[in-house]
């Protein structure tokens, strides 16, 4: 029973993908399997190098390094929206899993919660 959170929000200018963030790391936490999956503008939460400063917030990077301390299964990335916001490999976080199709990774899990 795999929960699948979904965030489609850049990382910054709201805390809707912060609490998904906390969300899937409650959940891997208790034993329950959980996964990421980055979608549209959501695809920059997994940039390398961000500098969050300049608006008086932490980075996000951090907080996904984390993600396999606290048990988290998967972090999935639309491979095109990656392609249109520019993120390739080498700009990307490791250990992400790029999907060609959302709706076929949205069928591999029971449960789907989307943030914000």
């Amino acid at each position: 029973m795999t929960t699948l959170i979904v965030i489609d929000q850049a990382p910054y200018g709201s805390w809707s993908g912060r609490e998904a963030l906390d969300m899937v790391f409650s959940l891997a936490a208790f034993d329950q399997p959980a996964a990421l999956l980055f979608i549209g503008a959501g695809v920059n939460w997994l940039r390398k190098s961000q500098d969050a400063g300049g608006i008086g917030q932490k980075t996000v990077e951090k907080n996904l390094a984390a993600a396999p301390v606290f048990g988290v299964e998967q972090i999935l990335a639309e491979q095109s929206a990656c392609e249109r916001f520019r993120l390739g490999e080498e700009d990307r976080l490791n250990g992400v899993e790029l999907i060609p199709s959302v709706r076929d990774a949205l069928d591999r899990f029971e449960h789907i919660v989307f943030a914000g």
